[in-house]
């Protein structure tokens, strides 16, 4: 018996005649819908509050790149090849890590004491300023009442700050921030691009800067420890050569002052030992006065320059919000959904999927 050959699935062929006549015969509801979508579209748009946007740009300087590496470093670069080998010896912070770093629970209640000034001249700690001066849309208001009810909230006076026992109210605000500070770093020109945004101009300026100036703090104190520690061990080695490179100065001078037309063995045999003494607490200090200079030569040397590309400025324009755009997507959407209820209705679905 020959097989019957299995029957090929055609899809529906789209009938944009019935489809259109579809939507003509629901026309009204596009005249019922529509309006009402730009009303509410209208009213969000106006209730998101204003912001404003700082961008601040840097560069580090490159350390401890052979010239042969350095080639290599640049050429894998451009492929978006980071070259670990090509980075400074022992350096665990590169520049692909600040953004990291700016996220870090340290870095962002370091921004807490800073002092602020609005463009009303009002005076804030920033933390003050994002927990009381900060507006919200309406809607935000029941939704706080909702979960000031299904939270347990601190209770008390403000603690003081801890990085290591924040309250809520304290990591709330840092999960805040980590939406309006943001740090990109361009992997082949290892450009630092910090963005801050908030609702003040000034603000967002200030703070911008104070960002990127405690980027670069943090930078180097980290590249500068080692010589920092080494630094402080050879000033205490050196205040303790001194002292007794001075003790025995004295005591020789002293001795001698004494003893000056003495002519017993003992007492030029103690004037040698003395002397003797002196000079080496004066060769140690001497080495110790030299090995302090190179340390604090090492702490300079180790010190990371940075270029800043673009400084702070204050915004004259706000970023956002784009309400024209929002409105345009409000009604975008409810003209789809208006179109997707009519084809539901009168079962053309079947047809746009080809079943």
């Amino acid at each position: 018996m020959s097989e019957i050959p299995a029957k090929r699935w055609r899809p529906t062929p789209i009938d944009f005649s019935k489809l259109w006549t579809d939507i003509k015969k629901h026309k009204k509801l596009y005249y019922k819908v529509i309006p009402a979508v730009a009303v509410i579209a209208v009213i969000i748009s106006l209730s998101l509050p204003n912001y404003y946007s700082c961008t601040v740009m840097l560069a580090p300087e490159s350390t401890g790149i052979s010239s042969s590496s350095g080639s290599l470093s640049n050429i894998a670069s451009t492929l978006g090849i980071n070259l670990g080998s090509a980075t400074r010896s022992g350096d665990a912070i590169t520049p692909t890590l600040y953004p990291d770093l700016m996220k870090s629970v340290d870095f962002k209640t370091s921004l807490f004491p800073i002092k602020v000034k609005r463009t009303d001249g009002q005076e804030f700690t920033y933390y003050d300023y994002m927990v009381n001066e900060q507006k919200s849309p309406w809607w935000a208001i029941p939704l706080g009442w909702l979960s000031s009810l299904l939270t347990k909230e601190d209770n008390g006076e403000e603690k003081p700050l801890d990085s290591y026992r924040l309250t809520k109210k304290q990591m709330a605000i840092v999960r805040r921030l980590n939406s309006k500070i943001s740090c990109e770093v361009d992997k082949k020109t290892r450009a630092i691009t910090i963005q801050v945004t908030d609702q003040d101009a000034e603000i967002c300026a200030l703070i911008a800067d104070s960002v990127m100036t405690r980027l670069q703090q943090s930078i180097t104190n980290y590249r500068t420890k080692k010589a920092r520690v080494d630094l402080d061990y050879m000033q205490n080695l050196f205040d303790e050569a001194r002292t007794n490179y001075e003790k025995a100065s004295r005591e020789f001078a002293e001795y001698a002052d004494a003893n000056m037309n003495t002519y017993r063995e003992t007492d030029r045999q103690k004037r040698a030992d003395l002397e003797m003494n002196l000079q080496l607490h004066r060769t140690v200090y001497q080495q110790v006065a030299t090995q302090l200079q190179a340390a604090k030569a090492k702490v300079q040397e180790d010190t990371p320059a940075f270029t800043t590309l673009q400084s702070a400025t204050v915004p004259v324009k706000k970023d956002g919000p784009k309400r024209s755009r929002i409105c345009l997507i409000f009604l975008l959407l409810g003209f789809i959904g208006v179109t997707c209820y009519i084809f539901y209705k009168e079962k053309d679905i079947k047809m746009l999927l080809g079943i």
